[in-house]
C-alpha cells in the first residue's frame, strides 16, 4: 500500500501518558522519574534517557522559578523528522499560565538564566540536547515548550524541525489522561500514503485502560488502511472496534498534489478548520465506531491554502473553547500549537474533564518567528 506509519509506538503504548503537575519544587524529581520511564517504554538508550531527564528537569524547574507553577506531559511519538526514520520518540511538554517570556531569542540561548540557582544552562541546553524543540510565549498569557528526544543513533541532521509528514506538511499533537491516569482512553496519529497525509484522533468510549485499547486498535487499523479515502477508513476501523467498547473517530485527509482536505467523523470529535484568517467547524456523524456506525458518513472537502490550520479535539476539551488568533503559530510546531490549545481551554477553575488530546496538521514552512 506504500505507506508509513507515524505518531504511534507499537505495543499498545500509544495511549501512555505521564502527566505531572508541578506546582513546587517537590515535583521536579517526579518530572525526571516520568521521563526516564518514557525512555523506557520508547525503548532509548541510557545517553538519550539522561539527555531527556535533564531537559525534563530543566523545563520543571522553570515552571516552579519563572511561572509560579505549571505541568508537564509526557507523550510517546512517532518520528519527528523524517518518515524514513524508523525510531520513537519522548515528546515532553511544558506548560504554565506565567508571565510568559519577554525575549525569547535570548531565553533560548545556551547559558542564558536570569536565577543564579537555576541549572545554569536553562532553555538553551533543551535545546541542544533535544532533537527537536520549539517554544511559545507570550507575556502575560504564558509558555509551552516542546522537546523531543530519540535514540542517539537516528538523530538526523534536520533535528529541532516540526513533525513533518512529508515535504509541505507537518502533524503533531499533545495527549492528557483524566486526573493523571496513567492510560488516556485518546489516541492520535498521522499516517503518509503517497501525496497523501492521513491524521486520525480517536476517543475510546470512557477513559483508563479499556478505553485506551480502543484508541490503540484504531491506530493499529489506521496504519492498515491510510491509502483509503475517510469514510472508507471509518468502516474498516467500524470492523475493528467491534472487540472493544467503541470510539469516536474523527480522519482528515490532505491530498497535497490537489492541496484538497477531506474530512470525516463518527462521535463526537470536535474539527475546526482555519483558512484566511476565519475558523469554521467540521461536523461529525452521531454514532459509535465498532457499536453505533451510520449508513452514510458526510464528507467534507475544503481547499488548503498556505494559511490553513485544522485542529481535531477530543470531547475533553471544553466545548466553547476559542481557537488561537495567534498568527505566529503557523509558523510552530503543531505539537506546540495543540498544547496552546489545550492548555488555554483549561484552567484550575475550569479543569479537563475527561481525557482531552489534541491534533493539528499545518503546513509546512521555511523558518519560524
Amino acid at each position: 500500500m506504500g505507506h508509513r506509519l507515524s505518531g504511534a509506538p507499537p505495543g499498545g503504548a500509544v495511549s501512555r501518558v505521564w502527566d505531572v503537575p508541578v506546582p513546587e519544587t517537590t515535583r521536579v524529581r517526579d518530572v525526571r522519574v516520568a521521563a526516564e520511564s518514557a525512555c523506557g517504554a520508547a525503548g532509548l538508550d541510557a545517553r538519550s534517557t539522561a539527555a531527556a531527564a535533564l531537559v525534563a528537569t530543566e523545563l520543571a524547574t522553570n515552571l516552579v522559578k519563572h511561572a509560579s507553577g505549571g505541568r508537564i506531559v509526557i507523550n510517546l511519538t512517532g518520528p519527528a523528522a523524517t518518515l524514513a526514520d524508523p525510531a520513537y520518540r519522548v515528546q515532553i511538554t511544558s506548560l504554565d499560565h506565567g508571565p510568559g517570556i519577554a525575549d525569547v531569542q535570548a531565553a533560548l540561548r545556551d547559558g542564558y538564566t536570569t536565577v543564579t540557582s537555576s541549572l545554569g544552562a536553562g532553555l538553551g541546553t533543551c535545546r541542544r540536547l533535544a532533537d527537536d524543540f520549539d517554544l511559545h510565549s507570550r507575556p502575560g498569557q504564558g509558555t509551552v515548550a516542546v522537546a523531543r528526544m530519540g535514540p542517539a543513533a537516528a538523530r538526523l541532521p534536520s533535528r529541532r524541525r516540526p513533525a513533518a509528514t512529508g515535504t509541505g506538511t507537518r502533524a503533531g499533537g499533545i495527549n492528557a489522561s483524566l486526573a493523571h491516569d496513567e492510560y488516556s482512553g485518546d489516541a492520535f496519529a498521522w499516517v503518509r500514503s503517497g501525496p497523501r497525509i492521513t491524521l486520525m484522533l480517536a476517543d475510546g468510549l470512557g477513559h483508563g485502560a479499556k478505553a485506551a485499547e480502543a484508541s490503540t486498535a484504531a491506530v493499529t487499523e489506521l496504519h492498515r488502511r491510510a491509502d483509503l479515502p475517510p469514510a472508507d477508513i471509518l468502516r474498516h476501523l467500524h470492523t475493528a472496534l467491534r472487540p472493544t467498547r467503541g470510539a469516536a473517530v474523527g480522519i482528515a485527509q490532505l491530498d497535497e498534489d490537489t492541496q484538497r482536505l477531506s474530512f470525516a467523523g463518527v462521535g463526537n470529535i470536535g474539527a475546526r478548520l482555519r483558512a484566511d484568517g476565519e475558523w469554521r467547524p467540521l461536523v461529525s456523524h452521531p454514532g459509535i465506531v465498532g457499536a453505533h456506525f451510520p449508513a452514510t458518513v458526510p464528507r467534507h472537502a475544503s481547499a488548503w491554502r498556505p494559511d490553513s490550520l485544522l485542529i481535531l479535539h477530543s470531547d475533553g476539551l471544553p466545548s466553547r473553547w476559542i481557537p488561537p488568533h495567534d498568527a505566529r503559530l503557523l509558523g510552530h510546531d503543531p505539537a506546540v500549537t495543540a498544547a496552546v490549545v489545550l492548555r488555554d481551554g483549561s484552567s484550575a477553575a475550569r479543569p479537563l474533564r475527561d481525557d482531552t488530546t489534541v491534533a493539528v496538521l499545518a503546513p509546512d514552512l521555511d523558518g519560524r518567528p
